[in-house]
């Protein structure tokens, strides 16, 4: 199933009025992106991405060519690089949203784009109806779980620690090594 992450500009406010501009980045593999690498890359406006993927291929050729290296190798090495790139252009895509001032809004996935956005909208609505909605905040999942402060501490415990057949390098919390 794919995972999206759900974007929103720092400006506009995750409020009703910015929903139209949530950006939905697939992870996973793009295949366009790997057979047609500098269209993908311009037709997403990642202009930086598609400067260093011009120059790091250039970079790569140029290097292998002038160490001998033959033509079918450097094929595959161009290849093989742009196997890397449709594992990566939703990395790179996140990391030009965040350059441009961009957050992260939460972690979904769904059968296809349109199940994620109906998942990511009433989880947003349900948690935005609470009051206790924080929009700076990416939802993943129960915080994690710390120890009881003392009398006064209102910190989530977790389950007790089995007695006996502890299989691990630290059976005892806090224990030597």
């Amino acid at each position: 199933m794919p995972v999206y992450t759900v974007h929103a500009p720092l400006s506009a406010g995750a409020d009703l009025r910015a929903t139209d501009r949530f950006v939905f980045v697939r992870d996973g593999f793009h295949f366009w992106a790997a057979v047609l690498g500098v269209i993908w890359l311009a037709w997403h406006r990642l202009w930086l991405a598609l400067i260093g993927w011009i120059v790091a291929v250039a970079l790569v050729d140029v290097i292998l060519l002038g160490a001998g290296i033959g033509r079918g190798t450097v094929f595959l090495a161009d290849v093989l690089l742009a196997i890397l790139l449709g594992f990566e252009v939703s990395s790179l895509e996140r990391w030009s949203l965040s350059r441009g001032k961009w957050r992260q809004l939460d972690i979904v996935d769904g059968d296809a784009r349109d199940a994620a956005e109906r998942r990511f909208f009433e989880r947003w609505a349900a948690r935005r109806g609470t009051g206790a909605y924080d929009d700076h905040m990416v939802d993943r999942g129960a915080p994690p779980p710390t120890r009881d402060q003392g009398n006064g501490g209102s910190g989530y415990r977790p389950p007790p620690l089995p007695h006996s057949s502890i299989i691990g390098l630290f059976p005892e919390p806090g224990g030597g090594r």
